[in-house]
């Protein structure tokens, strides 16, 4: 390399250092006495609204410009409500994160007509832990075990379509002519719980089992519930006895469409900015998501709420999203059809 050269190298180097230096100082400069919002689509005392709250203590540190950091809650339709204003409406700046369910992203592809949102074009920050749901019914429940859905109705809660808490179950009564009847309009996990206490309902399609140990660790504790099936892509080692979903699964066709309703528990948490945010507070919300997944105070708190970390990037959730809409077509159509069996 030339003289020369190395000069202008090193030239173009200082001038790329001082650009993002300056790109650094702009978003410090925006965010410095701002309030950012992480809008939570559930009501309050969910698992997924005590894991924004405990994202919230933390997040600002990482923020350059250190702004506060609020939790609001907007639920509706499966997190639906709060993805499609936020998309819509705004605000386009960066001061609003959305907090969805991990189903809300695959909502366009599986039921369209019912979310005003593109979640291919929305900005994810990432998620705060991969899950493994879990369908569990109350002690008296007359359905005890995966295959007694075959033969017996039971009577879950559900918040609405876009939750698992829907999904799930809908899907195994349309692949294998399960018996679940799902009453929907919950705000929120414990009033599920609530309802299966009062005997209203029989139990849980599927819920996050991190989110059950979170909530109501004494039912598992003192056996007032039965996990009777896990949803994931692999077994849970805590759940050692729970047979996986996919033991359902007779034929390849079965196991294509499980994987495409069930893949969302690998972004179990996720977060996102909507569209027209600029690109550089993207990237450094993106990055202060990253920092706080490894802050020792958030971890201690998350581990003392008995919420799981096991994070992805934002890069990562936007990649697994487009690669799930890139599912063949008659999968897609064959789970949209479970889906609209009402």
């Amino acid at each position: 390399m030339s003289a020369r050269t190395r000069t202008a190298a090193a030239s173009l180097l200082l001038l790329l250092t001082a650009g993002q230096a300056c790109a650094q100082q702009d978003v410090a400069d925006f965010f410095k006495g701002k309030t950012v919002r992480i809008i939570v689509g559930v009501g309050v005392g969910s698992g997924f609204d005590i894991n924004a709250r405990v994202l919230a203590h933390y997040l600002p540190a990482h923020i350059p410009g250190n702004p506060s950091v609020i939790v609001q809650n907007q639920p509706g339709a499966g997190g639906v409500t709060m993805a499609s204003a936020l998309y819509n409406n705004g605000p386009f700046d960066g001061t609003a994160i959305g907090a969805s369910f991990s189903g809300t992203p695959m909502i366009p592809l599986l039921q369209p007509g019912a979310a005003r949102f593109d979640p291919l074009k929305l900005n994810w920050l990432g998620s705060t832990n991969r899950e493994t749901q879990v369908t569990y019914v109350w002690h008296t429940a007359p359905v005890q075990k995966i295959a007694d859905l075959l033969t017996t109705e039971l009577i879950v809660g559900a918040q609405a379509p876009g939750s698992t808490q829907y999904d799930f179950p809908i899907l195994l009564n349309h692949l294998f002519g399960a018996k679940f009847k799902v009453v929907t309009g919950y705000e929120s996990t414990p009033k599920i719980h609530l309802a299966m206490e009062s005997g209203e309902v029989q139990g849980n399609g599927a819920s996050n089992w991190s989110t059950l140990k979170a909530i109501a660790s004494q039912y598992v504790a003192d056996k007032k519930i039965r996990v009777i099936a896990q949803w994931g892509l692999k077994a849970n080692p805590e759940l050692p006895d729970v047979p996986l979903i996919f033991d359902l699964a007779k034929t390849e066709s079965d196991r294509q469409a499980l994987t495409l309703a069930v893949a969302r528990v690998e972004f179990g948490r996720p977060f996102f900015l909507p569209s027209n945010v600029p690109p550089a507070r993207v990237e450094a919300l993106r990055r202060a998501f990253d920092a706080t997944m490894k802050d020792a105070g958030f971890i201690a708190e998350e581990d003392k709420a008995k919420l799981e970390i096991d994070p992805t990037s934002g890069e990562q959730v936007a990649a697994l999203i487009d690669q799930l809409y890139r599912t063949p077509a008659d999968t897609v159509a064959r789970v949209r059809g479970a889906m609209e069996n009402k």
